[in-house]
């Protein structure tokens, strides 16, 4: 699947591997709390799940290439069948609605799932269709910019024009999102 999606552009990063910045876990710790054990299934180089580890969670994590961190043997998050666990992850954007929608479809009632996506995932007719059947509880707007750089070189790509946003689902939840924002 992942080989025939990312042919469309070779200037992207095989796997869109784009490393989360350390602030975009940090401010959403200081919001949101998890349960002691999380799922990170696109864990890349660790940047979210170490981050996680010194607050004190469990991190099982997996992605879909080893890169150092989490389970060596390779994990397609789309294999998984079932999951009780918080999620917490930014998963390959060329993918976002079918990973959000998986994660949403093999969580059970109560789990949390957050996910950092570009501001623009809010736009688009299925991702309407998701939102509708699924409302976010929260989405926690960055007023500045954070810089997820392509494959985890923070020191070559110092910025970025993205706006990004944690979009969090509680699974049952039905009531209506609240917006708020991260300075």
């Amino acid at each position: 699947m992942f080989d025939t999606l990312m042919k469309f552009d070779k200037d992207r990063e095989k796997l869109d591997f784009y490393a989360t910045d350390r602030r975009a876990i940090t401010e959403l710790l200081e919001r949101e709390r998890f349960r002691e054990k999380i799922y990170e299934p696109a864990c890349g180089g660790g940047h979210i799940g170490k981050v996680l580890e010194e607050y004190g969670y469990i991190v099982k994590a997996a992605d879909i290439c080893y890169r150092g961190y989490g389970e060596e043997k390779e994990v397609d998050f789309f294999t998984v069948k079932e999951n009780a666990l918080d999620i917490v992850t930014n998963p390959p954007y060329f993918c976002a609605g079918d990973f959000l929608r998986h994660a949403l479809d093999i969580s059970k009632e109560g789990v949390k799932i957050a996910m950092l996506f570009r501001l623009a995932f809010l736009e688009g007719q299925s991702r309407y269709e998701i939102f509708k059947k699924y409302p976010p509880k929260t989405v926690y707007v960055f007023s500045k910019r954070l810089n997820c750089a392509k494959n985890a070189e923070f020191e070559k790509y110092k910025s970025s024009a993205i706006a990004f946003a944690w979009f969090i689902w509680e699974i049952g939840y039905k009531g209506k999102t609240q917006l708020k924002w991260i300075k």
